[in-house]
């Protein structure tokens, strides 16, 4: 997946995460109450909402390498919401049809901060090259 990352600005992201944060969180209200799936909300929970609380801390990071540790967690908490997704549909404890949007969002937000990464490690490459010549 190609994302224009040029054209991703940092309120249209923050709004994104906020959003997946409480698409997530009324998904978990209009679930039973049973053992397995309060600990699988529980950890979902805990990481869909991280994403949007650790782009935010990212955005006022120190320096790059502060934003480049910073946006690794938003990485891996949004690649870990999918897991819990995941294992909430494979173990058919919900249904299928209400978990894929928020699967479906969960990877774009992995993929747009993979990217995003990525970029700032090269940009922080070169700069470093540049100060060496």
């Amino acid at each position: 997946m190609i994302f224009d990352l040029e054209n991703l600005d940092k309120a249209e992201l923050k709004r994104r995460t906020q959003k997946f944060a409480i698409d997530v969180i009324k998904f978990i209200e209009s679930l039973p109450r049973k053992r397995s799936l309060d600990v699988l909300s529980n950890q979902l929970i805990r990481c869909a909402t991280s994403i949007g609380a650790n782009y935010r801390s990212a955005c006022r990071g120190k320096s790059t390498a502060d934003f480049i540790n910073k946006i690794i967690i938003v990485e891996e908490e949004a690649d870990e919401s999918i897991y819990w997704l995941e294992l909430m549909e494979e173990s058919e404890l919900v249904n299928s049809v209400d978990i894929t949007i928020l699967k479906k969002e969960a990877n774009e937000l992995t993929a747009i901060f993979t990217a995003i990464g990525k970029t700032a490690k090269e940009k922080q490459r070169l700069t470093k090259l540049e100060i060496k010549k």
